[in-house]
This record gives C-alpha cells, sequence and structure tokens, in this order.
C-alpha cells in the first residue's frame, strides 16, 4: 500500500477512532492504522466521566451506542471487612457517578460514523515500523508492514500518536517519557453480575488489601484487584484459594459467582500501573495525544475522558489549520498549550486520591 492523506492517526483507540471521525466530517481524509485485527478486545477503563459525556453527546455519539450499551452507575459503596460503611450518591444535576459503555461499543459507533465518509480509511493489523521525515526533519509519513508482511508507506501531512501509553509513534519521534511508580499493580477480572444486580461501583478494603467493584453493561461484573508493585510473578507460585477467600471477605455477596467464574490465576489480567509525562506533545507535523502523551493510572477513572478531550480539542485546530496550510510546530502546540494544565492537575489529583483512598471508610 503506498497512498497520501491529510492525517495519519496511529491507534484506533477511543481518542483516536473519535479524532478519525470528527476528521472525516470535516472533509479532511484521514487513514487510522491499529496494529490489533479486532477492536477494543483488551481491558480498559469503560468509565465515562461528566466530561467523556459532554465530548460525546457533542458529537452525538450517545444516541448511535447500540440498545444495552449504555449503563448509568447509582452510586459508590465503601465496604470494611465485608461491611458498607459509606455511600455516595450523585450530584443531582448529573444523576449518576459516571456511566459505563463497552470500549467495543463505542469504538463501533465511532468507526461506523467514520465509514460514512469516502475521505477515511481503517487498516487494522499494521505495525508501524518507522517514521518518514523530509529534509527539514518534518514528519510526513510512516512505514508499517500490514497483517500479511507486506509494506506499507503511508504520506500524510500530519501523523497522530494516539497509540497509548507505550506509543510506537513517541518511540519513533524520540519523545522520551518520564514514568512515575505508583507502587501497585493491578489485576481486573469480569465475572457475569448475579440477577437483580444493581449498577453500582463499589471499593473495599480487606486485610489492608484494595479491591474494586464495577458493574458493566450487558450484565457483567469487573473487579479490580491492587496488588503490590511487581509482585504478581511471585503471587502466582502461590496457593489460588487464600487470594478467592479474600475477594469473597471483599464482596460476600458475589461468593457464589466468583467461585464459578474464577477458578486459576488465568481467569485474571494484569496491568501494570505508572503514569508519565512527556516534555513535548507535538514536532513539525506530528502529535501526540491521550495516553501517547500523558499516561494516567485508572485512580478516577480520567484516561479515557481526557482522551476524549484531545481529541476533541485536536479535531477543530488540525482542521482549520490544513485549510489555511499553517500547520508549524508552533500551531501544534496550541494543543498541548490548552490541554497540559488540565492533564496535569488531573494526575495529580490521583496521586491525592491514592494517597487518601483508606480515608473514605471512615465516616465523620
Amino acid at each position: 500500500m503506498n497512498k497520501n492523506v491529510d492525517v495519519c492517526v496511529i491507534g484506533a483507540g477511543p481518542g483516536g477512532a473519535l479524532l478519525s471521525s470528527l476528521l472525516a466530517k470535516s472533509g479532511v481524509s484521514v487513514a487510522l492504522l491499529e496494529k490489533q485485527t479486532m477492536l477494543g478486545r483488551a481491558f480498559r477503563g469503560e468509565i465515562l466521566n461528566s466530561d467523556g459525556i459532554a465530548v460525546l453527546k457533542k458529537h452525538e455519539v450517545m444516541s448511535r451506542l447500540a440498545d444495552g450499551a449504555c449503563l448509568p452507575l447509582e452510586h459508590i459503596e465503601y465496604w470494611l471487612n465485608g461491611k458498607l460503611v459509606k455511600m455516595l450518591l450523585p450530584d443531582k444535576s448529573e444523576g449518576n457517578v459516571g456511566i459505563h459503555v463497552p470500549q467495543a461499543d463505542l469504538l463501533d459507533a465511532l468507526i461506523k460514523e467514520a465509514e460514512q465518509y469516502s475521505n477515511f480509511t481503517l487498516h487494522t493489523g499494521v505495525t508501524v515500523s518507522d517514521l518518514v521525515q523530509d529534509a527539514h526533519g518534518y514528519y510526513n509519513g510512516i512505514f508499517a508492514t500490514d497483517g500479511k508482511g507486506d509494506e506499507v508507506l503511508l504520506h500524510s501531512r500530519v501523523i497522530v500518536g494516539a497509540d497509548g501509553r507505550y506509543s510506537t509513534v513517541r518511540r519513533h519521534a524520540n519523545i522520551p517519557a518520564m514514568n512515575r511508580n505508583h507502587g501497585y499493580d493491578l489485576l481486573w477480572a469480569r465475572i457475569p453480575a448475579p440477577s437483580g444486580w444493581k449498577p453500582i461501583i463499589r471499593s473495599a478494603i480487606v486485610d489492608n488489601q484494595q479491591l474494586h467493584l464495577f458493574t458493566q453493561a450487558r450484565g457483567y461484573i469487573q473487579i479490580g484487584w491492587n496488588i503490590e508493585q511487581d509482585s504478581y510473578p511471585k503471587l502466582r507460585k502461590q496457593s489460588f484459594e487464600p487470594f478467592i477467600t479474600t475477594l469473597i471477605q471483599a464482596f460476600p455477596d458475589l461468593e457464589h459467582q466468583v467461585r464459578q467464574y474464577i477458578k486459576s490465576w488465568n481467569d485474571f489480567v494484569l496491568l501494570d500501573i505508572f503514569s508519565s509525562q512527556v516534555d513535548t506533545w507535538t514536532k513539525d507535523g506530528l502529535v501526540l495525544i491521550g495516553d501517547a502523551a500523558h499516561t494516567m493510572t485508572p485512580t478516577g477513572a480520567f484516561g479515557l475522558n481526557e482522551a476524549l478531550r484531545d481529541a476533541d480539542w485536536l479535531a477543530n485546530h488540525l482542521t482549520e489549520g490544513l485549510q489555511r496550510e499553517s500547520l508549524n510546530v508552533d500551531c501544534l502546540k496550541q494543543l498541548e498549550q490548552v490541554r497540559r494544565h488540565t492533564v496535569e492537575e488531573l494526575q495529580q489529583e490521583q496521586l491525592m486520591m491514592e494517597q487518601n483512598y483508606k480515608q473514605n471508610f471512615y465516616v465523620g
């Protein structure tokens, strides 16, 4: 494949998919490249807060979601040693404490909208191997290989790295990331919700261990378990039963579901936790968004929502810049100037939330 487009977006997560859809709707030719062959299969943050919801409503995405894909969450519960100690109700204006939308459903709605426009193309199973620069160092294309091993050369006026916290675009652009460890990793598991289960978020402490529960659309519950950083290889060598016992102590009303659907360590998915910042989100012809620019931890469910806000702002900015033929690095830098302060404040808020987590379990 050898083609030319205005914008090449690398990474078909929510940020990259939303950006591509908005650009295509504005008449910009855009190619969206994704390494995976199927979209939305891995564990990801899927809770929309008021900021993310506002972006999706602005672009009428919420109304295009499939039936059953949108689950407003009623309240947050805090449990200590198997007992409910505190409940947080939503703000009256919001009516919920977040909305769960499966990532596969969100991506499906965004891609279907983009595919209405002939100036949009989606390429899955494509691995970027290098970036192309002109004689002045301006990034104007990518080299890649497709799922068959064939070479791909794609020329573009702008490259957008929306390819996550291990961004290939960031690495090839020689933009170093400054990572901050948070002292814990996270184990995820998913089980079917029992009949009559309410749409809630629940946090718990048992024997000084932090566990989290998120009700999901389509009848599921996602369980998150904080473990000491880098401890998973050692844990896997130990008996699984004490781990399950602790999980049941945290959520006693889920004992039947836990024992039926979590049988071994293989039923968990490990997520190594860190946050990161980079010196710059932009170079001539290139811009990073979402986790590629500012990796966030799962705390507070900010990552997905901030990626959507990045995409929303950048879509309008890129469209105007392309029309004016003025997309130099100073122009692209405006995204970072607008968004960076907000993101760094939220990263600090995440740190405070993690440090003060146990205070949520005490009343008065």
